[in-house]
């Protein structure tokens, strides 16, 4: 398969990595779980890669998965020059330890300075 399913049905899933790709663009850093963390990982590349091409359709296609239109904002102003001679990595992930109620692993997702 290719991605994680992460125990939810498909639209509440696409609603959760939507908004946690949102929040980490414009947070620039999220505590989550390990595995959502790997999957909006695997996404805010993809966006960050949209905000350097910098184009009217690769702008719509950003506005077409996030929810805030100043984040898209922000991706293709400030995050795009940011990482302009970067080719990929964008992102890291530091464990934290484990949640206290069900041991789940956590992880700080930020971007790369």
């Amino acid at each position: 398969m290719g991605y994680r399913r992460l125990g939810l049905r498909s639209d509440h899933r696409q609603a959760v990595l939507r908004n946690s790709v949102t929040s980490l663009l414009e947070h620039e850093r999220i505590n989550t779980t390990e595995t959502r963390a790997k999957e909006i990982q695997r996404l805010a590349e993809k966006m960050i890669t949209l905000g350097k091409r910098g184009d009217l359709h690769a702008r719509r296609q950003a506005l077409s998965y996030l929810t805030s239109e100043g984040t898209v904002h922000k991706l293709f102003t400030d995050i795009a020059d940011r990482y302009s001679e970067r080719q990929g990595g964008y992102t890291r992930v530091i464990k934290m330890g484990f949640r206290k109620g069900d041991g789940a692993p956590m992880v700080i997702l930020e971007l790369v300075d």
